[in-house]
């Protein structure tokens, strides 16, 4: 590695630093203001499953594949349609999150410890999915982009579902609000949910209009998200 390619895997390793740790102190606020009490266990417990893997992911890439992480560290949106489906979606995000620490202080409702440690297991389960998807997709950004040279990725997850990694981000949201104890935050899931379906539809139709190959990868496979269904 060059001097000027060590020094630019640096600053990368810095960014990244900088922004899990700011993750961690919002996720920490989202939680723990609402809960009104540091012993709300389930929100530091879902802390760690999210955290401790995500530290491992970031360090391997940053090692193996720092191009890819620099494309995960892309966050704004290019397309107008997609910038607005980004933009109806965060309340619904904030709402899971913040509704679980209201329910630990005012006793809402209970999620009994197995219940909520086997969510915590499905929630790590989507993210190793989600790790299995960049280990097969270095093109796989934040944002709705064909990069140069990109390839349609066939293999791996890709050979049964087409978005793979929007599954593991179903799987992970879906999971979060029993493994932080709360069953009043489920509704803002399907919103989420169908949200996310229409950003995978508008999506496609970029990668239809400007990824040579995908017409063709999308009659190899047929379904987006849950095989024999969609």
């Amino acid at each position: 590695m060059t001097g000027h390619q060590s020094s630019k895997t640096h600053r990368l390793g810095l960014r990244v630093t900088i922004r899990l740790i700011m993750s961690v102190i919002i996720m920490g606020v989202l939680f723990f203001i609402p809960a009104g009490s540091w012993g709300y266990l389930e929100a530091w417990v879902y802390i760690a499953v999210v955290f401790i893997p995500m530290v491992g992911v970031f360090v391997y890439l940053l090692k193996k594949d720092p191009l890819l992480l620099e494309r995960r560290m892309q966050a704004k949106e290019k397309k107008n349609r997609q910038q607005t489906i980004i933009r109806l979606t965060w309340p619904f995000f904030l709402l899971l999150f913040l509704i679980p620490g209201f329910d630990f202080r005012y006793g809402w409702s209970q999620v009994a410890a197995p219940i909520w440690i086997a969510a915590d297991g499905v929630v790590f389960c989507g993210y190793m999915l989600f790790f299995r998807v960049l280990l097969e997709n270095s093109y796989a950004s934040r944002i709705i982009e064909v990069a140069r040279e990109q390839r349609v990725i066939d293999t791996g997850p890709y050979a049964v579902i087409r978005h793979p990694m929007y599954l593991a981000v179903i799987v992970m949201y879906g999971a979060s609000p029993m493994a932080l104890g709360s069953w009043w935050a489920m509704p803002p899931i399907l919103p989420i949910i169908v949200l996310i379906i229409c950003r995978i539809i508008d999506e496609e139709k970029v990668l239809l209009r400007e990824l040579p190959g995908y017409a063709e990868y999308v009659d190899k496979v047929r379904y987006r998200l849950l095989p024999r269904i969609w």
